[in-house]
Protein backbone atom coordinates (compact mmCIF):
# COMPACT_ATOMS: atom_id res chain seq x y z
CA UNK A 1 0.00 0.00 0.00
CA UNK A 2 2.74 2.49 0.74
CA UNK A 3 4.67 1.51 -2.26
CA UNK A 4 1.27 2.30 -4.41
CA UNK A 5 0.91 5.47 -2.42
CA UNK A 6 4.18 6.55 -3.49
CA UNK A 7 4.11 5.67 -7.38
CA UNK A 8 0.68 7.47 -7.71
CA UNK A 9 2.30 10.63 -5.92
CA UNK A 10 5.21 10.26 -8.26
CA UNK A 11 2.75 10.15 -11.23
CA UNK A 12 1.10 12.89 -10.06
CA UNK A 13 3.84 15.15 -9.99
CA UNK A 14 4.90 13.91 -13.06
CA UNK A 15 2.07 14.50 -14.56
CA UNK A 16 2.05 18.15 -13.19
CA UNK A 17 5.30 18.46 -14.75
CA UNK A 18 4.91 17.58 -17.98
CA UNK A 19 1.70 19.94 -18.30
CA UNK A 20 3.91 22.86 -17.07
CA UNK A 21 6.75 22.36 -19.24
CA UNK A 22 3.67 22.21 -22.31
CA UNK A 23 2.50 25.45 -21.26
CA UNK A 24 5.93 27.20 -21.31
CA UNK A 25 6.75 29.59 -24.62
CA UNK A 26 9.97 27.77 -25.13
CA UNK A 27 8.11 24.52 -25.26
CA UNK A 28 5.51 25.95 -27.47
CA UNK A 29 8.18 27.41 -29.76
CA UNK A 30 10.26 23.95 -30.13
CA UNK A 31 7.16 22.22 -30.40
CA UNK A 32 5.90 24.15 -33.95
CA UNK A 33 9.69 23.82 -35.15
CA UNK A 34 9.08 20.06 -35.65
CA UNK A 35 11.00 16.69 -35.07
CA UNK A 36 14.28 18.28 -34.38
CA UNK A 37 12.98 19.91 -31.42
CA UNK A 38 10.79 17.27 -30.28
CA UNK A 39 13.44 15.45 -28.32
CA UNK A 40 13.80 18.35 -25.98
CA UNK A 41 10.33 17.72 -25.25
CA UNK A 42 8.87 15.81 -22.14
CA UNK A 43 7.31 12.17 -22.84
CA UNK A 44 3.97 12.06 -21.74
CA UNK A 45 2.18 8.39 -21.73
CA UNK A 46 -1.21 7.26 -20.91
CA UNK A 47 -2.44 3.36 -20.55
CA UNK A 48 -4.89 0.94 -19.20
CA UNK A 49 -2.13 -0.78 -17.60
CA UNK A 50 1.94 -0.13 -17.46
CA UNK A 51 4.97 -0.71 -15.56
CA UNK A 52 7.23 1.79 -15.33
CA UNK A 53 10.72 2.60 -13.89
CA UNK A 54 11.58 6.18 -13.45
CA UNK A 55 15.52 5.27 -12.53
CA UNK A 56 15.64 3.88 -15.83
CA UNK A 57 13.31 5.31 -18.11
CA UNK A 58 11.80 2.08 -19.59
CA UNK A 59 8.01 1.46 -19.51
CA UNK A 60 5.79 -1.03 -20.74
CA UNK A 61 2.10 -0.23 -21.36
CA UNK A 62 -0.54 -2.23 -22.62
CA UNK A 63 -4.41 -1.16 -23.28
CA UNK A 64 -5.37 2.07 -25.42
CA UNK A 65 -1.88 3.67 -25.30
CA UNK A 66 -1.15 6.50 -26.35
CA UNK A 67 2.47 8.72 -26.09
CA UNK A 68 3.42 11.66 -27.49
CA UNK A 69 6.90 14.39 -27.21
CA UNK A 70 6.57 17.50 -28.77
CA UNK A 71 4.27 16.74 -32.55
CA UNK A 72 5.17 13.01 -32.34
CA UNK A 73 2.53 10.94 -31.23
CA UNK A 74 2.17 6.89 -30.96
CA UNK A 75 -1.27 5.28 -30.70
CA UNK A 76 -1.00 1.12 -30.20
CA UNK A 77 -2.79 -1.97 -27.96
CA UNK A 78 1.17 -2.33 -26.73
CA UNK A 79 4.10 -0.13 -26.33
CA UNK A 80 7.45 -0.53 -25.15
CA UNK A 81 9.30 2.54 -25.15
CA UNK A 82 12.37 4.15 -23.34
CA UNK A 83 13.92 7.62 -23.13
CA UNK A 84 17.48 7.63 -24.86
CA UNK A 85 20.52 9.54 -23.75
CA UNK A 86 19.88 12.15 -25.79
CA UNK A 87 16.49 12.73 -24.52
CA UNK A 88 14.86 11.31 -27.54
CA UNK A 89 12.40 8.20 -27.18
CA UNK A 90 12.74 5.33 -29.16
CA UNK A 91 9.64 2.38 -29.00
CA UNK A 92 8.55 -0.82 -29.98
CA UNK A 93 4.69 -0.49 -30.58
CA UNK A 94 1.84 -3.27 -31.72
CA UNK A 95 -1.54 -2.90 -32.66
CA UNK A 96 -4.29 -3.16 -35.48
CA UNK A 97 -3.14 -1.24 -36.68
CA UNK A 98 -0.41 1.07 -34.58
CA UNK A 99 -0.65 5.16 -35.49
CA UNK A 100 2.51 6.81 -35.95
CA UNK A 101 2.28 10.80 -36.46
CA UNK A 102 5.15 13.82 -35.94
CA UNK A 103 5.61 16.86 -37.72
CA UNK A 104 8.14 17.62 -40.71
CA UNK A 105 11.08 20.12 -40.27
CA UNK A 106 10.47 23.28 -41.56
CA UNK A 107 6.83 22.58 -42.79
CA UNK A 108 3.74 22.40 -41.21
CA UNK A 109 2.88 19.17 -42.71
CA UNK A 110 3.07 15.78 -41.08
CA UNK A 111 4.14 12.72 -41.82
CA UNK A 112 1.68 9.56 -40.87
CA UNK A 113 2.71 6.03 -40.42
CA UNK A 114 -0.23 2.51 -40.10
CA UNK A 115 1.04 -1.08 -39.67
CA UNK A 116 0.67 -4.10 -37.47
CA UNK A 117 3.80 -3.18 -35.81
CA UNK A 118 6.10 -0.53 -35.41
CA UNK A 119 9.70 0.29 -34.39
CA UNK A 120 10.94 3.93 -34.01
CA UNK A 121 14.46 5.07 -32.89
CA UNK A 122 14.76 8.70 -32.13
CA UNK A 123 17.94 9.09 -31.61
CA UNK A 124 18.22 8.00 -35.53
CA UNK A 125 14.96 9.44 -36.48
CA UNK A 126 14.29 6.58 -38.12
CA UNK A 127 10.80 4.61 -38.01
CA UNK A 128 10.12 1.05 -39.59
CA UNK A 129 7.14 -0.39 -40.35
CA UNK A 130 6.28 -3.75 -40.29
CA UNK A 131 3.09 -5.75 -41.93
CA UNK A 132 0.20 -3.69 -43.72
CA UNK A 133 1.88 -1.19 -43.81
CA UNK A 134 0.75 2.32 -44.94
CA UNK A 135 3.28 5.63 -45.16
CA UNK A 136 1.86 9.34 -45.85
CA UNK A 137 3.48 12.35 -46.36
CA UNK A 138 0.99 15.34 -47.78
CA UNK A 139 -0.83 13.35 -50.26
CA UNK A 140 1.93 10.95 -51.14
CA UNK A 141 1.74 7.66 -50.15
CA UNK A 142 3.62 4.37 -49.70
CA UNK A 143 2.05 0.93 -49.11
CA UNK A 144 4.01 -2.09 -48.40
CA UNK A 145 4.58 -5.24 -45.77
CA UNK A 146 7.72 -3.43 -44.67
CA UNK A 147 8.65 0.58 -45.04
CA UNK A 148 11.08 2.07 -43.58
CA UNK A 149 11.69 5.71 -43.19
CA UNK A 150 14.13 8.46 -42.05
CA UNK A 151 12.64 11.96 -40.80
CA UNK A 152 15.86 13.84 -41.09
CA UNK A 153 16.72 13.00 -44.78
CA UNK A 154 12.94 12.39 -45.70
CA UNK A 155 13.93 8.99 -47.91
CA UNK A 156 12.14 5.71 -47.29
CA UNK A 157 12.98 2.52 -48.42
CA UNK A 158 9.95 -0.08 -49.29
CA UNK A 159 10.31 -4.05 -49.45
CA UNK A 160 7.95 -6.24 -51.20
CA UNK A 161 7.88 -9.04 -48.56
CA UNK A 162 5.48 -11.52 -46.89
CA UNK A 163 3.83 -10.41 -43.41
CA UNK A 164 5.80 -11.76 -41.13
CA UNK A 165 2.86 -11.40 -38.42
CA UNK A 166 -0.48 -10.39 -37.24
CA UNK A 167 -2.02 -8.29 -34.38
CA UNK A 168 -4.54 -10.10 -32.34
CA UNK A 169 -7.74 -9.87 -33.43
CA UNK A 170 -6.74 -9.26 -37.06
CA UNK A 171 -6.71 -10.77 -40.16
CA UNK A 172 -3.66 -11.93 -42.41
CA UNK A 173 -3.34 -9.35 -45.43
CA UNK A 174 -4.62 -10.96 -48.54
CA UNK A 175 -2.15 -8.69 -50.76
CA UNK A 176 0.48 -10.08 -53.33
CA UNK A 177 3.25 -8.14 -50.86
CA UNK A 178 3.88 -5.75 -53.47
CA UNK A 179 4.87 -2.06 -53.02
CA UNK A 180 2.85 0.24 -54.01
CA UNK A 181 2.45 4.10 -54.18
CA UNK A 182 1.64 7.28 -55.22
CA UNK A 183 3.17 10.49 -56.11
CA UNK A 184 0.54 13.24 -56.44
CA UNK A 185 1.54 16.03 -59.04
CA UNK A 186 2.81 19.50 -57.55
CA UNK A 187 0.58 22.35 -57.91
CA UNK A 188 3.36 24.52 -58.11
CA UNK A 189 5.49 23.05 -60.57
CA UNK A 190 3.96 23.54 -63.85
CA UNK A 191 5.54 21.56 -67.30
CA UNK A 192 8.19 23.19 -69.05
CA UNK A 193 7.01 26.85 -71.13
CA UNK A 194 3.80 26.57 -69.52
CA UNK A 195 2.52 29.25 -66.53
CA UNK A 196 0.62 28.41 -63.88
CA UNK A 197 -2.97 27.58 -63.83
CA UNK A 198 -3.58 30.99 -61.86
CA UNK A 199 -1.32 33.10 -64.18
CA UNK A 200 -2.34 31.91 -66.89
CA UNK A 201 -6.22 32.59 -66.20
CA UNK A 202 -4.86 35.59 -65.64
CA UNK A 203 -3.14 36.60 -69.14
CA UNK A 204 -4.96 38.73 -71.44
CA UNK A 205 -5.25 36.89 -75.04
CA UNK A 206 -2.79 38.36 -77.65
CA UNK A 207 -4.64 40.83 -80.01
CA UNK A 208 -2.06 40.08 -82.90
CA UNK A 209 -2.48 36.25 -82.40
CA UNK A 210 -5.87 35.79 -80.76
CA UNK A 211 -7.69 34.28 -83.44
CA UNK A 212 -10.82 36.08 -85.09
CA UNK A 213 -14.50 34.74 -83.39
CA UNK A 214 -17.55 33.68 -85.62
CA UNK A 215 -19.17 36.72 -85.29
CA UNK A 216 -16.50 39.05 -86.95
CA UNK A 217 -14.88 36.71 -89.26
CA UNK A 218 -16.80 38.33 -92.24
CA UNK A 219 -18.97 41.17 -91.87
CA UNK A 220 -21.63 41.91 -94.89
CA UNK A 221 -20.51 45.54 -96.64
CA UNK A 222 -22.96 48.34 -95.31
CA UNK A 223 -25.27 50.12 -97.95
CA UNK A 224 -24.36 52.91 -99.84
CA UNK A 225 -25.10 56.65 -97.77
CA UNK A 226 -28.35 57.90 -99.39
CA UNK A 227 -28.30 61.14 -101.43
CA UNK A 228 -28.57 64.11 -99.27
CA UNK A 229 -32.43 66.28 -99.47
CA UNK A 230 -32.68 69.31 -101.45
CA UNK A 231 -35.39 72.10 -101.35
CA UNK A 232 -37.88 71.51 -103.97
CA UNK A 233 -36.99 75.29 -105.96
CA UNK A 234 -34.09 73.70 -106.74
CA UNK A 235 -35.07 70.32 -108.18
CA UNK A 236 -35.31 70.80 -112.14
CA UNK A 237 -38.70 69.75 -113.73
CA UNK A 238 -38.53 66.71 -115.25
CA UNK A 239 -38.45 66.47 -119.00
CA UNK A 240 -42.42 65.84 -120.49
Amino acid sequence: MIAQALLRRRSVAYAIALTLALASPAAAAATAAGNNADRDQPINYSADTGDVNYQTKVGALTGNVVITQGTLTIRADKITFRQNADNSMSATAIGNPVSFRQKRDGTDEFYEGFAQRAEYDGSKQLLELFDRALLKRGQDEIRSNYISYNASTEEFKAEGRAATSTAPGSTPPADDGRVRGVFQPRSDSPLPGQPKGAEAAAKPADPATAAPSKAGAKRPKAPPPAPPLKPANEIAPAAR
